[in-house]
C-alpha cells in the first residue's frame, strides 16, 4: 500500500522525531514556548470534541448513522488527547486554559470535508512541528502528549477520508469505532487486541456505534 502523506509524517515524528520538509513552517512554531504550544494544542482538542459532538448530531439528523459513530467517536478522542495536554500543562506548574467556541455546522458533507482539512493541519505541520520543539528541548513530559495526539489525529483523518470517499453507503447504521480510553487511539478493527499507541490491552477500548 501506498504511503500517505500524513502517514509518512507521522511515522517520521513518532518513529524517529527526524522531520521533512516542514521547514518553512517550523519557524511559525518555533517563535513559542512548548507551554505555549501545549496550551493551543489543549484548546484545539477541547473544541475538537464540542465540534465533533454538533458534527454527530447534524449526521444523525440527515440520515447518516455511521458518520454519526464516527464523529461521536472522534470527539470522545479529542477528550482523551485534551486532558492528557492538561495534565502535562499542570505537570509542568502551569494550568490549562481553553476558550470554547461555538462551531459551525454545515451539512455532514461540508462537516466532514472541514474535519478532514483540520486533521489533516495538525498531522502535517502543528504537531510534528510542536513535538520537534519538545524533543529539542528535551521536554519528555510534552512529547509524550504530542505523540499521542499526532498518531491519533493520523486514524482520525484516514477514517474521515474513507467517510468522505463512501459517503452514500455510511447512511446506514452498523460501523463499529473504537476508541483506546488511554491514548485515544481511534479504528474499526473489531479484533484488535491492543492498542499500538500505548499498548493499552483490548478492554480498554469502547465502542461507537
Amino acid at each position: 500500500m501506498r504511503m500517505t502523506k500524513w502517514a509518512f509524517v507521522a511515522v517520521a515524528a513518532i518513529g524517529s522525531g527526524v522531520f521533512c520538509g516542514l521547514d518553512a513552517n517550523a519557524a511559525v512554531f518555533a517563535k513559542t514556548s512548548t507551554v505555549e504550544n501545549l496550551q493551543y494544542a489543549y484548546d484545539g482538542e477541547s473544541n475538537a470534541k464540542v465540534r465533533y459532538e454538533a458534527f454527530a448530531a447534524k449526521a444523525d439528523a440527515e440520515g447518516y448513522k455511521s458518520v454519526g459513530a464516527l464523529f461521536r467517536a472522534a470527539s470522545k478522542s479529542e477528550s482523551i488527547h485534551a486532558a492528557k495536554h492538561a495534565a502535562a500543562i499542570k505537570k509542568l506548574g502551569y494550568n490549562p486554559q481553553t476558550t470554547l467556541k461555538a462551531p459551525e455546522v454545515k451539512s455532514t458533507k461540508e462537516n466532514l470535508d472541514a474535519a478532514l482539512k483540520g486533521e489533516t493541519e495538525e498531522l502535517t505541520n502543528m504537531y510534528p512541528n510542536f513535538l520537534k520543539q519538545a524533543l529539542e528541548e528535551k521536554n519528555s513530559v510534552a512529547a509524550r502528549s504530542f505523540k499521542g495526539a499526532l498518531a491519533g489525529e493520523v486514524e482520525h483523518a484516514k477514517l474521515y477520508k474513507q467517510a468522505l470517499d463512501e459517503l452514500d453507503s455510511w447512511k446506514a447504521p452498523g460501523k463499529e469505532f473504537l476508541v483506546c480510553l488511554v491514548c485515544g487511539y481511534t479504528t474499526m478493527d473489531k479484533d484488535i487486541k491492543k492498542c499500538p499507541v500505548c499498548a493499552a490491552p483490548r478492554g480498554k477500548f469502547e465502542v461507537f456505534k
